[in-house]
């Protein structure tokens, strides 16, 4: 039995935990949910989007599922992402996108994994007003950091039997900031003489994808690029809504639905929750139930294939919770 933290969050986030609940029990695997809220939800009550009880949840179990949750635009509130990732040293941000067959797309066959740093850069939040009408926002790049996150990018190529990590970077212009980034990553590869490395600039990388993704394997970024390219990566295999997500320490992880909370479909029983499933399914790897999250993946893999009950979002007419009983009788079966 695995105790875990569950953070419903914002919007639609109610709807499509519940649906990965029922999924990941339909599995076979025996969790023990520890239902804790943060976000907008929360605010009046707690005066903050981010609770201490949340935090203290999660260092406890020392492993959560969330939800999406709403950062509010241009408030004085922290991105509730960003924090949690900085208050645990959450550093690897893990995308992998994937295409699956029987959805849309307009490419085939695509495998990409971007790995992103996830604790600095111009996402530290070091920022201040330089008189009335300029703002300044510092970029921080350690080598402590990028090394470690490079060690994770090929630890994770070594363990999942990719062949190849890209350092993305702007060194070219940033020869300080992402010259010390990448020369972290060149360091670290030569330790990993089986697997092939190589360099680009972002720009070029976001070319790149669009005309010929299949180059990529592993994409290895700092925290600003990542999060860009990993949405871009997400439009290549069908958008946000069939992309999981994780942000992983060194003892401690938080799997999550990459989407938004979109309000305006909350309610009314359309999501799509595939994203937190598939971020379900790679928990229960994390977890060692490695069979578990493997049906999971198979299940989804067979409903998109048949394309029989979809949401609409993905072309069918599925409802969340059609969908999800869909994907809990085939569980059964498998």
């Amino acid at each position: 039995m695995h105790k875990v933290t569950l953070i419903p969050g914002d919007g639609i986030g109610p709807e499509i935990t519940k649906a990965v609940v029922k999924v990941v029990e339909a599995a076979g695997a025996r969790i023990e949910w520890e239902t804790v809220e943060a976000g907008a939800c929360v605010m009046e009550e707690y005066g903050t989007p981010l609770p201490e009880n949340v935090l203290d949840s999660i260092k406890r179990n020392k492993i959560c599922l969330k939800g999406p949750i709403t950062t509010p635009i241009g408030s004085g509130f922290r991105s509730v992402n960003v924090a949690l990732r900085k208050e645990l040293n959450l550093y690897a941000n893990l995308r992998p996108a994937k295409t699956f067959k029987g959805i849309d797309t307009r490419y085939e066959d695509i495998d990409i994994t971007v790995v992103r740093e996830n604790t600095e850069d111009l996402y530290a939040g070091v920022e201040h007003m330089v008189g009335r009408h300029a703002a300044e926002s510092i970029k921080i790049i350690t080598s402590e950091a990028s090394t470690k996150i490079a060690k994770f990018a090929f630890e994770y190529a070594k363990k999942e039997g990719k062949k190849k990590v890209t350092a993305v970077h702007k060194a070219n212009i940033m020869k300080l900031s992402d010259g010390l980034f990448l020369e972290c990553a060149r360091q670290v590869a030569k330790d990993y003489s089986g697997i092939k490395f190589d360099e680009i600039i972002v720009d070029n990388a976001c070319m790149q994808l669009v005309k010929y993704p299949k180059q990529f394997d592993i994409l290895l970024c700092p925290n600003l690029y990542g999060d860009i390219i990993s949405d871009l990566c997400a439009g290549l295999v069908g958008g946000l809504g069939v992309v999981p997500g994780a942000n992983i320490g060194d003892d401690i992880a938080i799997f999550e639905a990459v989407h938004g909370s979109a309000p305006d479909i909350a309610g009314k029983n359309l999501a799509n929750p595939t994203a937190i499933i598939l971020s379900a399914a790679g928990m229960l790897k994390y977890l060692g139930e490695v069979e578990k999250g493997r049906k999971i993946i198979e299940a989804v893999e067979e409903t998109f294939r048949k394309g029989r009950c979809v949401t609409t979002d993905l072309g069918g007419k599925a409802t969340t919770e059609e969908f999800t009983e869909s994907l809990c009788e085939k569980l059964v079966r498998l």
